[in-house]
């Protein structure tokens, strides 16, 4: 890792410091970025020693608190994306900052984050997390209703294409499911699976799940000639 791999916003950042350290900073914002979803620990040690090296640098103290979002420390999380909105006046964090809030129990909290002006003006993936996080907090008091009409309106609009389509219409489907109506549930998590290239989500499974399909392998822990049989039962229309 060369440093080089940081986007054009990370490099006009790391400007401030000195030559050495910028480079030094930027390999270590690769690496976490490279092991964040693998070795979240090994990320942790490179993102905190960015931040000992570029305490003001607002995408060092981003990565730290991506890192701590992914292990569950939400309390540090919410610190360092505090930080990052002080030092950059962004507010492109707001979603995992409502979702650490949620974390911590904090819903009153959460909702009036949620509600602030700031909120109201990002950018449209942005907003689509957000209101996927609100749609979780209002599940979580109990209020199964409100989680789907939170969202029922953004997924009529939304592009498919856009990059957040499949995670919102999966809320969407969940948040219909959790308040009983199964037929709404399969007709989003179906749009779900179809918006949904990359694979970031389990929408197809629980598209079969809704539809009885039931995959068994039939020789269990035993191999037969290096071959694996599987028995597919019931009759549900292949959605992808």
């Amino acid at each position: 890792m060369t440093g080089h791999e940081v986007d054009r916003g990370v490099k006009n950042q790391l400007r401030t410091l000195s030559k050495e350290n910028a480079e030094g900073v930027a390999q270590h914002l690769v690496m976490v970025a490279e092991l964040l979803d693998v070795e979240p620990e090994a990320a942790l040690a490179h993102a905190e020693t960015a931040v000992r090296r570029a305490g003001r640098v607002p995408a060092a103290r981003e990565a730290l608190g991506l890192v701590a979002y992914r292990l569950g420390d939400w309390a540090r999380a919410l610190g360092e994306f505090r930080t990052v909105r002080r030092l950059s006046g962004s507010h492109h964090l707001l979603p995992l900052m409502v979702d650490c809030e949620r974390a911590l129990g904090r819903h009153d909290k959460a909702l009036e984050l949620a509600q602030s002006d700031e909120a109201a003006n990002l950018a449209i993936d942005d907003r689509v997390e957000l209101a996927i996080v609100v749609s979780g907090i209002r599940r979580d008091m109990g209020q199964v209703d409100a989680a789907a009409a939170g969202l029922s309106d953004m997924v009529k609009r939304i592009n498919p294409n856009r990059p957040s389509a499949a995670r919102l219409f999966y809320a969407y489907a969940d948040a219909r499911l959790a308040a009983g109506d199964t037929g709404a549930a399969r007709e989003w998590f179906a749009r779900a699976a179809d918006a949904d290239h990359e694979l970031t989500t389990d929408a197809a499974e629980r598209l079969e799940e809704l539809d009885g399909v039931d995959v068994t392998d039939l020789l269990g822990d035993e191999e037969l000639d290096g071959a694996v049989d599987t028995t597919v039962d019931g009759d549900a229309d292949d959605e992808r």
